[in-house]
């Protein structure tokens, strides 16, 4: 059986360190978001996390969802925890106060996200499926359906989702078969089938609203004809209240490697009434807006589950004997040491330590960006945002989920047998986060997407501005003695980012193999250099401050030295890309 325990600490740590975005501090709403508000929301989220949510992931690992008489019922504890969980408001934290939200910046929200992913993820998502429904609406909806729908959905007592994938397409939405057909100026028609829909149904809220995208008779073909629609499971009334249900059913739940506990449905859409979101034929660019903002937090859950998977694996370390340091010494009473003596052991536990605290690092710095795009003032302050968390966010989905995956592995291989039988638990975190790096945009479309359109945002500027801001960085600390070797290789690494950016922007159009089969070590070394701007950043605070509390500082030093030692340095296998395609596309495989 696994336990957790939230890094309370550490999260303090960035929000009162790592704050260093001047145009956050200039958003007026968040200006009484203080350390002290803060902190009262991490304890309360770490007890919650640790105490309610927690348990029900053996739960619902060990009995999965059912459908039963078209009803999809969720694990023991599900229900109850859920009431919990919205009595409390948690589903509104960064919700508009408009309608009913709390309002806080997504700077505060991701640490809670990352708590909710390392408790269970299969809960969690019924609650961040709802959350990425309610950000499409609020910014693409009209008012009428923002006012009839987002307050209950703030409130969690209507759940939502995202409904894009067709048994014959998921990454290729151009060619999707779900029709709209319009019954008057406000109401349309949907039918089609869509699967793999994550919280597709349910009984822990009242009603479900699914965002739905589909195609209007007159639409044009490919991605440019695609329209997205409201559709709630159960009508509602004008006054508010629950009608009758909608043309809207499950056929079936899908029987999953892991992340069992959450209800990943096949649902048919029979003339179930919908209503338009946003322009019609637009409807793609209307979804991007959930799934960019669900793309850093699937990111996040890379993080919270290789984060319990690190504490249960240094927990076992300590505690587990097997074989001796030093054999020349005389026999003890002990026959055998723990193995968090062997250097092998300790290596890979302090590389998980320093790959999530540096992950975690990032995603509250980008978190910082999306806060600015979505609330400063200044047009073209956000639209510098936007491009940044545009930028940023394939890097930050496909690396941290990848980088889970490896984590959970390694820590289940630290228990050798142990991590392989159900009984400690680590073999549920691996199946749990494999779903990551597939999810929202596989990881290599994220990659390809990354070289082929965000590198050449704004003819190239935002990456060669990004880049110039890590090499001020570095001028900054280069001269202090104690950060000296991190700058050092930081720069060295930030120089072969450089030249390789150029090699993509020079190869794109003549060589797109090339750039095709180069770009997920791409994408690696841009969220590596990303990492270790990030190290910098904390070493040098903590090389600052270390008179305050050396324990908890020189932790983040040695952190520090372990990622530029032994992590960074990974560029260099990956460093090879030049060589281009050639051996790739001629390989016969008949």
């Amino acid at each position: 059986m696994t336990t957790y325990k939230a890094p309370t600490d550490d999260m303090m740590f960035l929000f009162n360190e790592l704050l260093d975005n001047e145009n956050f501090k200039e958003i007026d709403q968040f200006k009484e978001v203080n350390s002290e508000l803060v902190q009262s929301i991490i304890l309360e989220a770490a007890k919650m996390t640790e105490n309610i949510v927690f348990p029900l992931a053996k739960s619902g690992d060990d009995h999965g969802c059912k459908l039963e008489n078209g009803v999809v019922r969720t694990p023991p504890g599900y229900k109850e925890a859920y009431e919990k969980f919205i009595a409390d408001g948690w589903t509104s934290l960064a919700c508009d106060t408009n309608y009913g939200g709390q309002g806080l910046p997504k700077s505060v929200s991701v640490f809670f996200d990352e708590m909710m992913t390392s408790a269970s993820l299969s809960f969690k998502l019924y609650s961040e499926l709802s959350h990425g429904a309610y950000n499409c609406i609020y910014y693409h909806a009209n008012d009428e359906l923002k006012n009839k729908f987002l307050p209950k959905m703030v409130q969690g007592k209507w759940g939502g989702t995202m409904c894009l994938t067709e048994p014959h397409c998921g990454t290729d939405l151009g060619i999707l078969k779900t029709k709209a057909i319009p019954e008057n100026d406000s109401v349309y028609k949907i039918t089609g089938q869509k699967i793999f829909i994550s919280c597709g149904d349910h009984d822990l809220t009242e009603n479900i609203i699914h965002l739905v995208l589909a195609r209007l008779p007159d639409a044009p073909s490919g991605t440019k004809g695609i329209s997205l629609f409201l559709v709630p499971k159960f009508n509602v009334n004008n006054d508010g209240s629950i009608g009758t249900r909608n043309g809207v059913t499950t056929g079936s739940i899908e029987s999953k490697m892991g992340i069992k506990g959450n209800a990943t449905c096949v649902l048919n859409f029979d003339e179930a009434l919908g209503y338009l979101v946003g322009e019609k034929n637009k409807g793609l660019n209307a979804m991007f807006t959930m799934m960019n903002l669900e793309r850093i937090v699937v990111g996040v859950q890379g993080i919270g589950l290789a984060e319990t998977a690190y504490q249960n694996a240094l927990i076992y370390a300590l505690d587990r004997k097997q074989g001796r340091k030093d054999r020349r010494q005389p026999t003890k009473e002990d026959l055998a040491d723990p193995i968090i003596v062997h250097a092998d052991v300790r290596k890979n536990i302090l590389i998980m330590k320093s790959l999530i605290e540096g992950e975690r690092a990032l995603a509250f710095w980008l978190s910082q960006n999306a806060d600015v795009m979505l609330k400063h003032n200044d047009q073209k302050i956000k639209e510098e945002a936007a491009d940044i968390v545009a930028l940023m966010t394939p890097a930050v989905k496909s690396f941290f989920t990848d980088i889970g995956v490896e984590i959970t592995n390694n820590a289940m291989q630290i228990f050798g047998g142990h991590g392989y039988i159900k009984e400690h638990g680590m073999e549920q975190l691996v199946r749990d986060v494999r779903i990551a790096p597939i999810y929202e945009g596989t990881n290599a479309v994220q990659a390809i997407d990354l070289v082929l359109r965000k590198l050449n945002l704004k003819d190239g500027n935002v990456i060669n501005s990004y880049i110039k801001q890590i090499d001020k960085e570095i001028e900054k600390y280069i001269s202090v003695k104690e950060l000296n070797k991190f700058c050092l290789s930081l720069k060295k690494y930030n120089l072969i980012l450089q030249d390789l950016t150029e090699w993509i922007k020079e190869n794109i159009k003549n060589n797109p193999d090339d750039v095709n089969a180069a770009a997920t070590e791409y994408l690696n070394i841009f969220t590596l250099v990303s990492i270790g701007y990030m190290w910098l950043k904390m070493a040098a605070i903590a090389n600052n401050k270390m008179n305050q509390n050396k324990k908890f500082y020189k932790a983040k030093i040695d952190c520090a030295s372990i990622f530029f030692s032994r992590i960074l340095t990974r560029i260099d296998s990956y460093n090879n890309f030049k060589s281009g395609s050639k051996d790739i596309m001629n390989y016969n495989f008949n």
